[in-house]
């Protein structure tokens, strides 16, 4: 995603240009021994690990602030950005120096081929050591079982919601996907948070607790909470004036994001992944709104925006297409306020992106 917050560091640079992908497979052999040479920094403070297939970015700042209201020191690591890669890591709240911790790995991860996301886990893993945090609140990437984040101590692991995603990689059932994601609990002592019982058969250690992120918190610090926190966060429902942004990248997020608007006259401006359900997508979009207007992000998964476009048609009465993110935002307000734009954080990065400059 582009860097927004002015020119990239020389290690910033070295990052956005990494693969995200790992070429010999998923696993964890490399990102162990990056963290070896490193002196095992995630062996320095306890974790609390959220899993899931949506809402871990606001789980996890959720988790942050109850946990810093309690006068503790917190760490946390997110993913993926919008604005800028110092979003990826924070210490009590605030973006850590992301290019003295990417410095700090950079030989190391040079030397062991580590991907993008392995890399940027163990910057944060680190300065979270370096900080002498109390917690560290990790963001899981894809799955859990073999996520590069699979190798912190979790005293509490929280199991956000599961749908069907990456299933070449996952499974091809939400079980078997909530099977990678919980293969993160490793100790029988680890409380393992549910949203509700549907995944209990598959805990096979740990003390379960039925919640969310404030029943996490709880869960750490073994009392209840009842401090009142906001978990604000870029392209989450973000309003703007005549204007929503919001990173629904699957039908489940698009099903959260439906449940929190209360109208159904939005034009639609969207940009979608092509590994995705496309049509039930725009099937929940279309109830939003029968105005659309699809565009293309500058991730190489993206739809075209005339493919998007005939995907699209079936289900609006107005499509146009607009290749450039920007100029698509544009015309959707041209179409009629107000606007919803969504479909792919990569779309809300590029467009943070392109009025930056």
């Amino acid at each position: 995603m582009p860097e927004i917050d002015g020119a990239m560091s020389d290690d910033v640079g070295w990052l956005a240009r990494l693969s995200p992908w790992p070429e010999d497979g998923f696993g964890l052999d490399r990102m162990q021994a990056l963290l070896a040479e490193l002196g095992d920094p995630q062996r320095a403070y306890p974790a609390v690990h959220v899993v899931g297939t949506n809402g871990k970015s606001t789980a996890t700042v959720t988790i942050e602030q109850l946990l810093l209201a309690e006068g503790l020191s917190v760490g946390a690591t997110l993913s993926p950005h919008v604005r800028s890669w110092s979003e990826r890591i924070r210490i009590d709240g605030h973006p850590a120096d992301l290019p003295a911790a990417l410095a700090r790995v950079r030989p190391a991860a040079e030397r062991l081929g580590a991907t993008q996301f392995e890399s940027i886990t163990a910057a944060a893993l680190a300065a979270f050591a370096d900080a002498h945090v109390d917690v560290a609140v990790v963001e899981a990437g894809l799955g859990g079982r073999h996520d590069a984040t699979n190798v912190v101590s979790s005293r509490v692991v929280l199991l956000t919601n599961v749908g069907l995603e990456h299933t070449d990689v996952l499974g091809d059932t939400v079980e078997e996907i909530a099977t990678e994601k919980l293969a993160v609990v490793h100790d029988d002592d680890t409380i393992v948070v549910l949203s509700d019982d549907m995944f209990r058969p598959l805990v096979l250690r740990g003390r379960i607790v039925l919640g969310g992120a404030r029943e996490a918190a709880e869960a750490f610090v073994g009392h209840r909470l009842d401090t009142a926190v906001v978990a604000d966060l870029p392209g989450r429902l973000e309003r703007r004036p005549q204007e929503i942004r919001d990173g629904a990248h699957n039908p489940d997020g698009v099903v959260w994001l439906r449940s929190h608007l209360d109208r159904s006259d939005y034009t639609i401006c969207a940009s979608i992944l092509r590994d995705k359900d496309v049509d039930e997508m725009l099937g929940l979009l279309a109830e939003l709104g029968d105005r659309f207007v699809a565009t293309s992000s500058s991730s190489a998964r993206s739809l075209s925006a005339p493919v998007l476009a005939e995907h699209a048609r079936s289900h609006f009465d107005v499509v146009e297409q607009v290749d450039d993110p920007a100029a698509a935002v544009l015309r959707a307000h041209e179409l009629g306020e107000p606007v919803l734009v969504t479909g792919s954080l990569y779309l809300l990065a590029d467009l943070e992106a392109a009025e930056s400059r």
